[in-house]
């Protein structure tokens, strides 16, 4: 059983970064996947990116080129880099431990998640 901590969240205006972190119970070597998940008032939740335990990252298309996911093994920690934030970012952000499939492209979500944490891009 892996319990998932996110922190990082927050009010940032647009333009503006953030780094959220997702703190795990157990080595992140022995999770398959993680992926990083956001959910809007209203909307359904979705994957933002995920990363393999080999380390290939997958982004969704509309973060792509702002946002960017790393691993510290030492922290068991995965971390969502988040620039340029736009208003359409808000929503609150998940972490998740599943798997992947064998090309790493598809994420499969477990039942693991953290308690989420909110991010509001307002100016």
């Amino acid at each position: 059983q892996v319990q998932l901590a996110e922190s990082g969240g927050g009010l940032v205006q647009p333009g503006g970064s953030l780094r959220l972190s997702c703190a795990a119970s157990t080595s992140i070597f022995s999770i398959k996947a993680m992926g990083w998940f956001r959910q809007a008032p209203g909307k359904q939740r979705e994957l933002v990116a995920h990363v393999t335990g080999d380390g290939r990252i997958t982004y969704a298309d509309s973060v792509k080129g702002r946002f960017a996911v790393s691993r510290n093994y030492a922290k068991d920690t995965v971390y969502l880099q988040m620039n340029s934030l736009k208003p359409e970012d808000t929503a609150v952000y998940f972490c998740n431990a599943g798997s992947s499939d064998y090309s790493g492209k598809y994420y499969y979500p477990s039942g693991y998640w953290g308690q989420g944490t909110q991010v509001t891009v307002s100016s």
